[in-house]
């Protein structure tokens, strides 16, 4: 058995979601840099890895009906993550967007990162629509073509874009970029904290960039973390059975 020491990030949060929790107090990335093992992780931050080796070790098993997207089949997560996330990044975008016109215009000039917060948003928000696009139009449907080929004993031509792992190269990529991006909107607002003379705008536009960013976290661990790895493995499979 491998221990947590050994362990990536990335497994673990997919073995058990629970710990991305405890990721995330200690400030750790789980999804776009999930491939680290722990002493990796820490190193360089004031981080008592003994604690949180501790944390991880002590979770224990409980009632709660949480997913374990690990043990789906990969046309269910496809499908999981379009109807969850790429719906929900959809929706908020219409819904931050206008929440952060309003506050650059009223606080903009006694708090002027909040600008540079609106750019990088705005960027995102492009970003991620022509990402999922994408993911929708190209990768996803090639991974539930291969699971329904492999559970019919069939096999098809291979895509124009070659190996799976070509979109999905492209893909994680996207993930580094939004990653980092979303890392400097939660450093420019101070992990969302809003100041003594924000309005209430102000505050639900910062709860909603956070759930965003939140949310970006869970959507991008469940592709690179169990997803992508998980497709590559089946297409090995799938050119297998395709050349027998």
């Amino acid at each position: 058995m491998t221990s947590t020491s050994e362990k990536t990030i990335g497994q673990m949060v997919a073995e058990d979601y629970r710990a991305a929790a405890i990721f995330k107090k200690y400030n750790i990335d789980f999804c776009c840099n999930g491939n680290r093992v722990l002493s990796e992780a820490c190193e360089g931050k004031s981080i008592d890895s003994h604690s949180l080796i501790n944390e991880l070790n002590n979770l224990q098993a409980d009632n709660s009906n949480d997913a374990d997207f690990n043990t789906w089949p990969l046309d269910l997560l496809t499908d999981y993550i379009e109807k969850k996330h790429h719906r929900f990044v959809e929706k908020a975008i219409g819904e931050i967007k206008p929440f952060l016109q309003k506050i650059v215009a009223v606080h903009g000039n006694s708090h002027p990162e909040l600008l540079k917060v609106r750019e990088l948003f705005f960027e995102a928000a492009n970003e991620l629509t022509a990402h999922m696009k994408k993911e929708e139009l190209i990768l996803f449907p090639f991974v539930r073509k291969m699971t329904k080929f492999i559970s019919e004993d069939k096999s098809a031509e291979m895509p124009l874009f070659g190996s799976v792992q070509n979109p999905i190269r492209t893909m994680m990529h996207e993930h580094d970029i939004e990653g980092e991006r979303f890392r400097t909107i939660s450093t420019l607002t101070g992990n969302y904290t809003v100041p003594e003379d924000g309005c209430a705008t102000y505050r639900v536009t910062f709860q909603l960039l956070e759930a965003f960013e939140n949310d970006l976290h869970k959507h991008i661990h469940l592709e690179n973390n169990i997803l992508f790895p998980k497709a590559i493995m089946l297409e090995n499979q799938f050119m297998i059975n395709d050349h027998a």
